[in-house]
Formats: C-alpha cells, structure tokens, sequence
C-alpha cells in the first residue's frame, strides 16, 4: 500500500507572485521533510501548480502536510488529495511516471476537496479516498481519518500566520519560552495565542501521528 499525496495551490490564479509562491512551497516541503523525513517521495512540482509524493503510511502522510500547512506563509495555502491504493508507475525512456490506484484516488480527492471548498465547508484543505480494489478494512480507518482532517483543516484555516508558526514549533518540541524569543513577544502572548486558536489539540493529535509513524 502507498499513500499518494497531490497537492495544488488554492486561488493561485490570483496570486500577484505564483512564482514566488511555487518557491515558498518548496522550501517550506524541503524544511518539512529536514525536520520530518518521512516521505517516500517528498511533494515535488510537476505541471503548473500542482505537486505530487508519496508516503509510507496515512500517519505519514497526515503528519508531514500539517507541517506543510502550518508553515506556509501568509496567502499562500495548499489542497491536498490523499489517494491510498497501489502505485504503478510508467517507464518512459528514463523517466517514471507516477501512475495506479493510488494516483487515480489522489485526483479524485483533490476534485472533492475543491468541491467542498466552493460549498458547505470553505476551509477544508484534504480529503483521503480509497482506491479501488484496496482492502475493504482501510474504510473505516480512512473514514476516521478524513473525519479528523476536516477538523484540523477548520482549526489550521482559522489561525493567523503568527499561530500557525507557533503551533509548528509546539509541533516540534519548542518551549513557549523559546518561540516567545523567536517572535519577540512574551511567553503570556504564546500562551494566550496558542489557546485561543485551540492549538493544543492539533499538537496532541500531530503526537499520535508521529508516534503510528515510528510504531
């Protein structure tokens, strides 16, 4: 099984800077995964606005695009499809072309979270889908964890810049004290950040994923 992740920029048609986006993405995908190599294929560009990896596992896969998300910087934002399936890529020449169940149920979250996006649920990010042919014991467990990343995506969507970094680095291990010296505000300030934005939840859950990672 391999979980195969497509991302893509939100509204990037107006985006006075979609190069300078593309470039912020990047470094963020290649800071994520310095602090957090868990990626069998690390989010990489591939046409347009769109990037493609690959993961071990959901908790994997969940765990690493938090960080993404928290990272990002201000009007830039991502949406994640989440296909988990079989992978079978294509040879051309040198080259090998992402391809397989595990693609096809990638793309057709993505076209679900853009759905709810323009609907009921504005600040979803992800959606997980099944690929066809999967066992049908991932159900369940799919639909917990698409349940869990709605919430995340309504709490990480209502955050400010300033404590999305924080809750990052809480991610990380960072002492209040240290991210109070990082931000120059005082520690009372990322405490009352931290709790307003309901951060501790997302840090604790970020801990489970972590932990089924190293399991």
């Amino acid at each position: 099984m391999t979980v195969a992740v497509i991302a893509d920029i939100v509204a990037s048609r107006l985006l006075a800077d979609r190069a300078g986006a593309q470039e912020a993405i990047s470094d963020v995908v290649a800071e994520v995964e310095r602090v957090l190599p868990v990626a069998t294929q690390p989010l990489t560009a591939v046409v347009g606005d769109e990037l493609q990896g690959e993961y071990p596992s959901l908790s994997a896969a969940l765990a690493s695009l938090l960080l993404v998300r928290l990272a990002l910087p201000e009007g830039v934002e991502c949406r994640f499809g989440v296909g988990v399936g079989d992978v079978r890529p294509i040879s051309v020449g040198e080259r090998e072309i992402p391809e397989g169940p595990a693609w096809w149920a990638a793309r057709a979250a993505i076209e679900q979270v853009e759905r709810l996006q323009q609907r009921a649920a504005p600040a979803v990010r992800t959606w997980i889908e099944r690929a066809e042919g999967e066992d049908a014991d991932m159900t369940e467990a799919i639909a917990l964890a698409t349940a869990y990343a709605l919430s995340r995506d309504q709490a990480v969507s209502a955050m400010s810049e300033r404590t999305r970094r924080l809750t990052y680095g809480r991610c990380l291990g960072r002492s209040q004290r240290e991210l109070a010296d990082r931000e120059g505000i005082s520690q009372s300030a990322v405490s009352q950040a931290l709790s307003a934005a309901g951060s501790a939840a997302v840090v604790e859950g970020f801990a489970v994923l972590v932990a089924g990672v190293k399991s």
